[in-house]
């Protein structure tokens, strides 16, 4: 399998090093400081007292790494015409691209029966760049549990103990070839890689914690273990996984979180940042759309109450557009 995964940030790296010390043969796409640093010393991925590094291909451009069989975009989802403009070099006609991201994807009406139930979610993908560009037959979905963070040029660390986890599926809830074939080199490299008939589902899952912890995060400046001992916190936090729910719910879709992942318990008591506070801190455009705002968009369309998420985005956009992280 000839793999390049797009964005050797902290998901990216993790995934990357263990599948190229399993064997596959993979490539990265990154750009500054830290693709130079992989291009002289390798990748590294620091977990407790183990370290394990990788020396890969990689460029900031994608044209150099050639015609892949799988790519695995880990970029956030902040700039999709930039993404849609660089990502045809690396696609031949059976190319899969996994799209490793947090939130609402761009992709979510693909293979749903009921799409023309859905708000408008153009926001996702403004002017249809991903939908032609890529198009969507070639999504996979994936949802990430992976607390990871760049440390230094060329270093991600694991913040956790447990391995990695991307659950996958296709968009139609088919059990395909090539989404058995990723999940199959995810597992050999020690990853979990569970294959889900509903993506969707996982994707909301996923939002309650996403819209839980980030903004909350980001508005105190402060970890996820933040949350848990600090009352009012916890009460705005579990508000906001409700009012998710009840989102969700709305579109026949039940979640809820699982034990280790309620608010305030101890598998949630990690001194890791979430992935829009690092944003924030290194300056970097936030995840606003896909992770607060599309929700939104779909409570507004089917008239659902979201009073906590709404006062928390509206801040977070205050804040991210002064900070000149939103427009």
């Amino acid at each position: 399998m000839k793999l390049c995964v797009y964005g050797a940030g902290g998901v990216g790296g993790g995934l990357a090093v263990p599948l190229a010390l399993s064997g596959v043969d993979v490539s990265l796409v990154a750009r500054g400081a830290h693709g130079e640093a992989i291009a002289r010393d390798g990748l590294t991925v620091v977990q407790g007292e183990s370290r394990r590094t990788a020396r890969v291909r990689v460029s900031a451009d994608p044209a150099a790494l050639g015609v892949q069989d799988v790519v695995i975009v880990t970029v956030k989802a902040t700039d999709p015409a930039g993404l849609a403009a660089s990502l045809p070099p690396l696609l031949g006609p059976d190319t899969a691209v996994v799209f490793a991201q947090n939130g609402i994807p761009w992709w979510y009406a693909h293979g749903l029966a009921d799409a023309a139930n859905l708000p408008d979610l153009a926001r996702l993908d403004p002017g249809g760049a991903l939908a032609r560009s890529v198009g969507a037959r070639r999504a996979i979905g994936c949802v990430i549990y992976a607390p990871m963070e760049v440390v230094s040029p060329g270093v991600v660390r694991i913040n956790g103990t447990a391995p990695l986890r991307f659950v996958l599926g296709e968009p139609d809830g088919s059990t395909s070839a090539r989404v058995a074939a990723i999940a199959r080199a995810f597992e050999a490299a020690g990853h979990g890689a569970p294959v889900v008939a509903d993506i969707r589902r996982e994707i909301w899952k996923k939002l309650l914690l996403n819209a839980a912890q980030s903004p909350i995060c980001c508005l105190i400046g402060a970890s996820i273990n933040a949350i848990g001992p600090n009352a009012a916190l916890r009460a705005l936090a579990n508000a906001l996984v409700g009012e998710v729910s009840a989102v969700a719910a709305a579109y026949g879709v039940k979640v809820a979180l699982d034990k280790e992942l309620e608010i305030g318990s101890p598998g949630l008591n990690l001194v890791h940042k979430p992935s829009m506070l690092q944003d924030l801190e290194k300056g970097r455009p936030l995840e606003i759309d896909a992770m607060l705002a599309a929700v939104q968009d779909f409570a507004r369309a089917r008239a659902v109450a979201t009073p906590n998420l709404d006062v928390v985005t509206g801040l977070l956009i205050g804040r991210a557009t002064v900070a000149g992280l939103y427009r």
